[in-house]
């Protein structure tokens, strides 16, 4: 294990390294720039398109199996988990206060980044032969880019498929274990068990069940999370401009050791935030727009500004209120880490109360995640095999939940962490080449809707 460890943490160091930092980043400013941050202005019109969502229009029926509404749900069940709980600690933990700055950024970014994905996903999609529509990364290299750019799709498809494993199924029930077995002494292979019957459960009914049970869970969750954390704030009210001054000060300048934080460079603050801020919101992973190719909907764009929600709502909405109550607690010095670190904050200002909200919180994120994130490991495994490869595929994934729930947290993170990269990649490189496709479709969009929007056109990017 300790060898594997090693070897795994050496790939780790390299896909994470400047260079991804600069793709994630990179990409997501020039499409922003592209966009003239029409992402930014048009917040609203997606809010406004998200309410109009919850139904789908006539005529719109056979376009799609879910409605739009419950297209982002299903991305946003998969996307809202422990990266919001545990991983949002571990970033404070590792890369101080500062890594909060630098979530922020990812996410305002980010926004482009998975409006441009869901855009495509839809303008891309096909229709397999079980009259289901399928799309994401790899329908968009392959439909968008040619066959010369085909072994990119697959490239996709594999890193999909296993890391599907990691970052939605093992990280999730490893996290929910450790949570409740240190607040409600539950034993982590009965915890296992459990969550496997209710993934399988809910699997059964493959996308429009998913779809009905995020529609329903993912808004109840992020609410009663988000009421917490407010009252959480509210208490700690004075410590906030302190708060807001170490998360600005440390995104630039190194953060000293004190009590139990072993201190932190300015890199080790971009590394980790921009790390566990795709970690949370997904955006260049390519693991959204398989959610949004799903949905009956006619109109690429619309999809992406309903798209493009996912990020603000994960990150700058629950990472932020995490973060805040963390860094607002005084906790994040106390060499706690993960979602050990968050309970403590929110049992410093709720004591008795806080870390049983945390705990029942990141048990409900993760199982919605676990659901979220089969759906995209079994589409990437189509691509690959096509249908016949689902129901095995889904025979694993829910073995792998139990299996999860008993092994190393921080191998687990560290797996997780290495294939979101590789995932990353593939898709980074096809949003770029397919960029003129998104400036179009959305100046064409937004003229239709008497709204011009002044994006840079397939013959200008």
């Amino acid at each position: 294990m300790e060898t594997l460890t090693s070897i795994i943490s050496s790939i780790n160091g390299i896909v994470w390294g400047p260079m991804m930092l600069v793709l994630i980043l990179g990409v997501g400013l020039f499409l922003m720039l592209g966009l003239r941050l029409m992402p930014l202005l048009k917040l609203g019109t997606g809010f406004k398109l998200l309410f109009e969502g919850r139904k789908t229009k006539k005529g719109e029926e056979k376009e799609g199996e879910i409605s739009p509404f419950q297209a982002l749900m299903t991305a946003l069940s998969a996307t809202v988990g422990t990266g919001n709980i545990a991983g949002v600690a571990t970033a404070v933990f590792l890369g101080g206060p500062g890594a909060l700055f630098w979530m922020w950024c990812t996410a305002l970014v980010g926004m482009a980044t998975k409006f441009s994905e869901a855009v495509l996903a839809v303008k891309y999609r096909e229709v397999d032969e079980e009259g289901r529509h399928v799309g994401g990364p790899m329908y968009y290299i392959k439909n968008g880019l040619g066959a010369k750019w085909a072994w990119l799709g697959t490239a996709f498809a594999i890193f999909g498929a296993v890391a599907a494993f990691g970052i939605g199924n093992t990280v999730q029930s490893n996290s929910v274990a450790d949570v409740l077995e240190s607040n409600f002494g539950l034993d982590v292979w009965v915890t296992g068990v459990i969550l496997m019957v209710l993934v399988g459960a809910v699997l059964i009914g493959g996308i429009k069940r998913i779809g009905a049970v995020a529609g329903s869970l993912v808004p109840l969750m992020a609410i009663a999370y988000l009421g917490a954390g407010l009252v959480v704030l509210a208490i700690n009210a004075e410590a906030i401009p302190a708060a807001l001054d170490l998360v600005f000060t440390h995104a630039f300048s190194p953060a000293a050791a004190e009590g139990g934080f072993a201190g932190a460079a300015v890199w080790a603050a971009i590394r980790f935030g921009v790390a566990r801020g795709v970690f949370s919101n997904e955006a260049g992973l390519g693991s959204a727009p398989i959610a949004h190719a799903a949905s009956q909907t006619k109109d690429p764009v619309r999809q992406g500004l309903i798209a493009m929600l996912g990020t603000f709502i994960d990150t700058l909405i629950i990472c932020s209120i995490t973060g805040l109550v963390i860094i607002t607690s005084g906790t994040w010095t106390s060499g706690e880490s993960g979602a050990a670190l968050t309970s403590a904050a929110f049992a410093h200002a709720l004591p008795g109360v806080g870390n049983y909200l945390v705990a029942i919180a990141l048990a409900v994120f993760a199982f919605t995640t676990i659901i979220g994130w089969s759906f995209y490991g079994e589409r990437c495994v189509e691509f690959l095999f096509g249908v016949k490869a689902i129901k095995p595929y889904r025979v694993l994934w829910i073995i792998a939940v139990p299996v999860g729930a008993i092994v190393s947290l921080d191998f687990i993170w560290l797996v997780a962490d290495t294939l979101n990269a590789m995932m990353a990649l593939p898709n980074l490189i096809a949003l770029a080449l397919l960029s003129p496709v998104v400036f179009k479709l959305t100046k064409e969009y937004f003229a239709r809707n008497g709204a011009p929007v002044d994006t840079t056109d397939g013959k200008n990017a």
